[in-house]
């Protein structure tokens, strides 16, 4: 009779939950023992089932685990030492056997060193598996010591692969190693365990968390490719010898997204860029998995002593709030409005669910990060330890420590039979009733209740330790209930619930581009405090961007808005004190995007949304000239004087925009608006330009230069994108010349000056631009000179104007210059628009340019506001030739606003009144809509494209209550100034008819 030696410390076993499945087991072992033709084996095996605690053990893996079953058929050979032997014994002999593997092989070529490698390793990982099921299950070894051989499994399997791989790049003359027969000693490349691996808390299926790293100053790299490209080609072959599945299956999966930046960086990184990133970009749940870090394998010398050079980053002996309230966020379980969301057991994930492994992790790590700097007692890596440590010290009541302690050794023990079953790597309880009754009885329960009421006693009693922990702690979860947790590597699953219960059709684009700013990618993420300060804003950003129409939209347009800022914590620090900030900027970025890309450019627009009256009405033309007088002069050179302007510009811009956005004025209000701006900006630059260029080339004595604007300037009907359509004249006569160290004749003169004033409005620096300009209506157009004398313009117009050319001075008026230069430009003007004509030949004229027009911008598209027939062009052109037909009758229709145009044309009987009030009213329609898509949108777009949101701000434009009421609306008012259009300008013309 042989003697079991562990027999006697057999702890109450769990009954099969297949008796059946455990007698065709024992019925198939016997099968193949005799197939070993090994009397001594089969009578040690018979021997040992005739013991009666033995047989229980083996019907209790047999009868529950399929994947121990077939480790045991698989290997019966293997019963020797395992019945023979103490465990710990069978275990030493398993880690030698792979320990000597690496020179036990050496003599063969690489690929069959390799291959024969492979398979001692996954010998000895199923031996082990069988041996440490069997010590676990059957009560021999504590939780520490059955994790503990998991985690010496995982070293040796590493250490033996590392070993023979640092001997092929030996042979190949790629690395001198100082120490040929023990290769990894000073080798200069290690790895680091991380996770479950690190602590030695390995679990039964895990996979193992490895970062890889090389020490330039130690490695004596001899070969061409390079250094990191050497350890880069060693480590994907490590990975393969330790996760490929052969016929003997695998040994360990590897991990190696814990190390610096996974989505960046390459998979071995030198100890000098990881230093760099941790002391740079490092994030405190990078602090918290540091905790657990452990030299596994190669250089254990250099391993130990890149953690000390570390240590301050994992210790910091002082942390702010913003840093607590960051630690804090690495797990927050936010609970529902009155009350917590109810724990179950079917499909409750024992790690990451309520009250589980995970939430007991954190509870203690988190503890050692805020104190860990202060007390070095508490940095032990062990769960268990550092409770106990706690405790002593002070910091968690005992009975707190104990209860955490007894529920994480609970969970575990849960955690290592769920995945003893089938050799599954999974967290997941079983929703099926039956499977869930399986793992009750493998863990030695009578019956499924009484598991599940231990299960949810321990639940509880974790979650109400853990919100307790962090009772206060300010609350970054979503109003219903959620986590949104941005920490680690990969998907935190209920945050990904969360994600999509707010409304985000991408959940996993959402969160991934969370971490990425909490990897410093952008330069406004790259500091510390910045990413604090965004663990802190993320739940509230969130619930912002989810309220807007496309909230997968706004929040990429947040995201690229973050990617142009140079420096987030300013910006940062000003939304948390700021949360209506935060919400307009979530508002912008989901309704109006081309706005948006307004507030990426220069982010410090946002300041003034904090001043007082930004949503009052702007101020008056004279009250903007004072502001803007004030602002540059604190300007300490010229340079300096146009970025002030640009600041100044967009500033104002931005208001204007957001008002349009919240629907405080419509874009027909907001033309004088954005105007004001503009011709305030003219009249400031004009006489600061015309000084810079006198330092050159002096003053023309009595000459002047004024400004006309034509276009959307002129009529005072600018939109948030309106380039500014110029014509710059002077008062002189043509034979001066000016006073300066290089005098200029009068035209050179101000042709030179009109173009530092271009200069001044169209450079960009490195605040923008502050306008595109458009000399085209100019005398002669894009051939003429940039300036003209007064008395040219009058001769051109008189000459060679087109009757196009005349219909832009419709528009025209003077913005900058003297007055008396003012008043002659403005003589000239209305000389040239009371002009009697000739009504058949001006109408055909009108017609012909709307026709050549419409070749030219083809389209039937309604939402085409400005080119359609129906559009804005055709309202423009009608007003522009009535006025130049009528207002040698009658001057006071000159309006150059073309809804006042109108309403002066009703007034002096030029058009029948309720005509005029129509054409204004459908003019500002035109406006408002067009505005808003050039504010929001910024080019042409059909009606099926339009987005929900920016479909929200045109219904409100429109006045309507849906979409479909103002696609109606619009077409109508299209239709109707069609017909307009041939009442007023195709029949009297003698045409045909316009197309439609």
């Amino acid at each position: 009779m042989h003697v079991i030696p562990w027999v006697a410390q057999l702890g109450p076993l769990p009954r099969p939950h297949s008796p059946a499945q455990a007698e065709d087991g024992q019925a198939t072992l016997a099968e193949a023992i005799r197939e070993q033709d090994d009397a001594a084996l089969a009578d040690l095996v018979t021997g040992a089932l005739a013991v009666p605690a033995v047989r229980d053990l083996f019907d209790a893996l047999l009868g529950n685990s399929p994947f121990l079953s077939h480790c045991i058929l698989r290997d019966p050979g293997f019963l020797r030492p395992l019945l023979t032997q103490m465990p710990e014994a069978t275990l030493a002999g398993i880690l030698e056997d792979i320990r000597r593997a690496p020179a036990e092989v050496a003599a063969l070529d690489p690929a069959a060193a390799r291959a024969a490698l492979m398979t001692r390793l996954r010998i000895g990982k199923r031996r082990a598996a069988l041996l440490i099921g069997l010590a676990d299950v059957g009560g021999l070894w504590p939780l520490a010591q059955v994790t503990g051989a998991l985690s010496d499994l995982a070293d040796g399997a590493a250490n033996a692969s590392l070993t023979l791989l640092l001997r092929e790049s030996v042979a190949k003359g790629d690395l001198h190693l100082p120490y040929p027969d023990e290769p990894t000693r000073g080798c200069g490349f290690f790895i680091l365990g991380m996770g479950k691996l690190g602590a030695r808390e390995l679990n039964y299926s895990s996979d193992i968390d490895l970062i890889c790293l090389f020490d330039q100053d130690v490695v004596d790299y001899r070969g061409s490719r390079g250094v990191q490209d050497c350890f880069i080609r060693m480590t994907q072959a490590l990975v393969s010898l330790l996760q490929d599945r052969t016929g003997d299956g695998y040994v360990f999966r590897t991990d190696l997204r814990l190390r610096p930046d996974p989505g960046a960086s390459p998979v071995a990184l030198s100890v000098l860029a990881a230093e760099t990133y941790y002391e740079s970009v490092g994030q405190n749940w990078e602090r918290a998995a540091m905790i657990k870090a452990r030299p596994v394998a190669g250089d254990l010398q250099a391993g130990a002593l890149f953690l000390r050079q570390i240590g301050p980053f994992i210790w910091r002996r002082h942390l702010d709030f913003a840093a607590i309230a960051d630690i804090h966020s690495i797990k927050r379980q936010i609970e529902a409005r009155g009350g917590h969301r109810a724990l179950q057991v079917a499909g409750h994930n024992v790690k990451l669910g309520r009250g589980g492994i995970r939430e007991i992790e954190f509870f203690v790590q988190t503890q050692q990060l805020i104190a860990g700097g202060r007390d070095a007692r508490l940095r032990d890596s062990s769960t268990c330890i550092a409770l106990a440590a706690l405790a002593s010290t002070g910091r968690l009541s005992p009975e707190v420590a104990a209860d955490m302690t007894a529920a994480y050794e609970f969970l575990r023990r849960v955690e290592h039979r769920l995945q003893m079953i089938n050799d599954a790597q999974t967290q997941l309880l079983p929703a099926d009733e039956d499977a869930l009754r399986h793992l009750a009885l493998f863990l030695g329960y009578p019956d499924l209740p009484a598991f599940s009421a231990d299960y949810l006693a321990q639940l509880n009693r974790v979650r109400d330790h853990y919100a307790a922990l962090f009772e206060g702690a300010p609350a970054l979860g979503d109003d219903e209930g959620g986590n949104l947790v941005f920490t680690g590597t990969e998907d935190d699953p209920d945050t990904i619930e969360t994600l999509s219960r707010m409304g985000f059709r991408e959940p996993k684009t959402v969160a991934a581009a969370i971490r990425s700013w909490h990897h410093g990618r952008y330069r406004s993420t790259q500091s510390v405090r910045a990413r604090e300060l965004l663990t802190a804003l993320a739940p509230r950003l969130l619930r912002n961007l989810s309220g807007t129409t496309n909230p997968d939209a706004a929040f990429l347009k947040f995201d690229e808005f973050l990617g142009k800022l140079p420096a987030g914590v300013q910006l940062f620090s000003l939304f948390y004190s700021n949360p209506d900030l935060l919400g307009l900027v979530a508002e912008i970025m989901g309704g109006a995007p081309r706005l948006a890309d307004s507030v990426s450019r220069d982010p410090l627009v946002l300041d003034g949304v904090l001043t007082a009256g930004f949503f009052d009405d702007p101020p008056f033309a004279s009250d903007l000239a004072r502001m803007i007088e004030t602002d540059l002069a604190l300007a300490q050179h010229y340079e300096g004087m146009l970025d002030r302007a640009r600041r100044w510009a967009h500033e104002r811009q931005f208001q204007i925009g957001v008002r349009i956005l919240r629907g405080i004025n419509g874009a027909h209000l907001s033309g004088p608006m954005y105007s004001d701006i503009a011709e305030t900006l003219l009249n400031a630059l004009l006489p600061r330009a015309e000084a810079e260029f006198a330092r050159r080339h002096g003053r023309i004595p009595g000459g002047a230069l004024g400004i006309v604007a034509l276009g959307k300037l002129g009529s005072r009907e600018m939109m948030p994108d309106s380039d500014l359509d110029l014509l710059f004249l002077y008062d002189a006569p043509e034979d001066s010349s000016s006073d300066g160290s290089k005098p200029l004749a009068a035209p050179h003169y101000y042709a030179r000056l009109s173009q530092q004033v271009i200069n001044a409005i169209s450079a960009l620096t490195a605040e923008g631009r502050l306008y595109e300009i458009d000399m085209r209506l100019r005398p002669s157009g894009n051939a003429g000179p940039i300036a003209v004398s007064i008395a040219a313009f009058q001769r051109y117009q008189a000459e060679a104007a087109w009757l196009w050319e005349k219909m832009a001075l419709t528009r025209a008026r003077v913005v900058a210059g003297p007055d008396a230069t003012r008043n002659s430009i403005a003589a000239a003007i209305a000389a040239v628009l009371t002009t009697p004509r000739e009504s058949k030949v001006v109408l055909a004229e009108v017609d012909a340019m709307r026709q050549r027009v419409a070749q030219q911008f083809p389209t039937q598209n309604p939402w085409s506001i400005k080119h359609v027939r129906g559009g804005l062009m055709d309202i423009e052109f009608m007003a522009q030739g009535l006025q130049l037909l009528h207002a040698d009758k009658h001057p006071e229709i000159l309006a150059r606003n073309t809804a006042a145009a109108f309403a002066a044309m009703g007034r002096s009987g030029v058009l029948d009144g309720v005509v005029a009030d129509e054409l204004a009213q459908h003019t500002e329609l035109l406006h408002d809509l067009e505005g808003m898509l050039r504010l929001c949108w910024g080019r042409e777009i059909k009606e099926e494209d339009i987005p929900a949101g920016l479909a929200a701000l045109l219904v409100r434009s429109g006045w309507v209550k849906d979409m479909s009421s103002l696609q109606r609306r619009l077409l109508r008012t299209e239709a109707r100034i069609r017909d307009l259009y041939d009442t007023l300008v195709v029949r009297p013309a003698g045409q045909p008819g316009a197309p439609v």
